[in-house]
């Protein structure tokens, strides 16, 4: 989306689901962890787009320390080096889950506490507050609150909850909702999260410099119950099972997403949750899976980490073990 923007792009990754897709197109590509940056890679760099890490509440759980120095040593030490070699926008993909347990009564605006009750939000808490300790007139940190990413990527995944209710529907038949349903969720399409990265790397300095932002809809609050009865409308035939037990996951907010709607310049999302369960739904019936399991190391970014750790190809702290 960057180079369609008529944006240099240089993407950095390690190449962790390599299997799971191909990497969008840029201009120049780095094969690096993100824990190994080297000042050079930064050279003619402008702006920084963050999105590397263990990426959700479950992969979190993988190793809490080791998400601590993926997620939030290395985003720090990524920033303070992007500091010292003259790059003056860093837009830091983190997530409305560092809210937590703050329940669904009020809309959360960006000034409500943070409540993290995962190593996944945590890390993205602690890595919030170490960037704005870092900016200055010469370094505009920008973190983008994103909400529960759901749709078609050119790397589909299916440990979020709108694709894996989908997911089940499709293969089994059954909508199965492990909870009372009432816990709130806000949502937002993978594609409107790219425009929003895009926007915060493009906007003027007055507009963003260490602002935090709430990312998505503001029709896009639900509850777990009512998005599994949207995803049940494109699957009829698929049964709705809320099982009323209470889980292990208490997270439940709901969010306020005015201030990006108001004050991103150019963010204005385009995709409902109807629109995106008809889309992922047509990627299934479509053959989207090509014969893989929808919770294969393919499309569950736990699995296909824990696949690599298993087949040799990384060690326990997610480092490449050269062939």
């Amino acid at each position: 989306m960057a180079m369609a923007h008529g944006h240099h792009v240089t993407g950095l990754d390690v190449g962790y689901f390599s299997s799971c897709g191909a990497l969008a197109a840029v201009d120049r590509q780095i094969m690096r962890d993100v824990r190994d940056v080297q000042p050079e890679d930064l050279d003619g760099v402008d702006a920084i787009i963050h999105l590397a890490g263990l990426s959700n509440d479950p992969m979190g759980a993988f190793d809490p320390q080791l998400t601590h120095q993926i997620n939030q040593v290395a985003t720090l030490r990524l920033a303070q080096l992007a500091k010292s070699r003259g790059v003056e926008r860093f837009v830091f993909a983190s997530s409305c889950s560092l809210y937590g347990a703050a329940g669904g009564e009020t809309a959360l605006d960006e000034t409500a506490p943070m409540a993290p009750v995962s190593a996944y939000a945590v890390s993205k808490a602690g890595s919030e507050t170490g960037l704005l300790a870092l900016a200055d007139d010469r370094f505009s940190p920008v973190l983008m609150r994103n909400a529960t990413a759901f749709g078609v990527g050119p790397r589909p995944r299916f440990d979020l909850v709108v694709n894996n209710l989908a997911g089940w529907a499709h293969t089994t038949g059954a909508l199965q909702v492990l909870s009372d349903g009432t816990p709130w969720r806000p949502l937002i399409h993978i594609e409107d999260i790219s425009h929003a990265a895009i926007c915060a790397a493009q906007a003027p300095r007055s507009a963003v410099h260490a602002h935090a932002f709430n990312i998505g809809r503001p029709d896009a609050n639900y509850q777990v119950r009512d998005i599994a009865a949207e995803v049940g409308r494109a699957f009829p035939q698929a049964r709705l099972n809320i099982t009323g037990e209470a889980g292990g996951d208490p997270r439940s907010y709901r969010v306020s997403f005015d201030k990006a709607l108001h004050q991103l310049p150019g963010f204005s999302p385009k995709w409902t949750l109807a629109e995106g369960v008809d889309e992922v739904a047509r990627w299934l019936h479509d053959g989207g899976l090509g014969g893989h399991a929808f919770n294969s190391a393919r499309f569950i970014r736990l699995a296909c980490l824990q696949a690599g750790v298993d087949e040799g190809q990384l060690d326990r702290e997610l480092r490449r073990i050269a062939a």
